[in-house]
């Protein structure tokens, strides 16, 4: 890396009824939160494996002791301010920049399988470009990145976090400003059964079929209609 950066990882406590809500749905809360645990804790793998230096945001912000207990405290930790997603990414990139950071990139914790290339290529991407942007395939976005100098608040006001089009109207608003956008490769976050099985169907030839979320599927695979191998041929719910 040609400039200092760094990956922030907003992620929430682990506590059951509170995470993943549309897989507990279909699952249950506790496996819901099973998995949960999983998706981050592959996440934070992936990331600690490059190298790459973390900033972990939690909510709520009362719950230090929570995250503390689980992931441990070797990490930066760092609660989230702000009343909802936009102004939360806002405050964790000031932090970062505060912190001396030239450049950071904020991902969650709903895309376990995200492959570190991808993370690689952002980073790499923001030496000579102003943002990088990574759309998923429900309309939003699973990663976003600013140079410091080319940071623009506006991308996270006005923006309705829950609609299909939080991608297309963030991607206008930076490039109505004249930033220089990188877009990333289209991926898919895990929110319900139908993910979880888009989940496993891409991944039963990869590295990530020993992860600890294919793991933890394994092992509920009674609960999702089928052995890890065949969960995405199942129907869509």
């Amino acid at each position: 890396m040609g400039i200092d950066a760094c990956v922030i990882l907003f992620l929430k406590a682990p506590e059951k009824g509170r995470v993943k809500t549309r897989l507990a749905a279909s699952l249950g809360n506790e496996r819901a939160l099973d998995l949960y645990r999983c998706f981050v804790e592959d996440t934070i793998g992936m990331l600690d494996r490059d190298g790459l230096r973390l900033l972990i945001f939690f909510t709520p912000p009362s719950s230090r002791s929570v995250v503390v207990a689980w992931l441990g405290d070797r990490y930066s930790l760092v609660p989230q301010e702000g009343e909802d997603l936009g102004r939360r990414m806002h405050h964790a990139f000031q932090t970062a920049f505060a912190r001396g950071f030239n450049a950071a990139v904020i991902i969650g914790g709903d895309s376990p399988d995200l492959p570190c290339r991808i993370i690689d290529e952002a980073l790499t991407a923001l030496e000579d470009r102003d943002v990088v942007l990574g759309p998923a395939r429900d309309g939003g976005y699973y990663l976003i990145g600013f140079r410091k100098g080319a940071f623009l608040p506006d991308a996270f006001f006005g923006i309705s976090w829950s609609a299909p089009d939080v991608f297309a109207k963030t991607l206008a608003i930076l490039r109505d400003a004249g930033r220089r956008v990188h877009i990333l490769p289209l991926w898919q976050d895990v929110d319900t059964l139908q993910d979880l099985r888009a989940l496993v169907s891409r991944n039963a030839g990869t590295a990530f079929r020993q992860s600890a979320t294919m793991t933890c599927i394994e092992r509920a695979h009674g609960l999702l209609g089928g052995p890890v191998t065949t969960l995405g041929e199942g129907r869509a719910e």
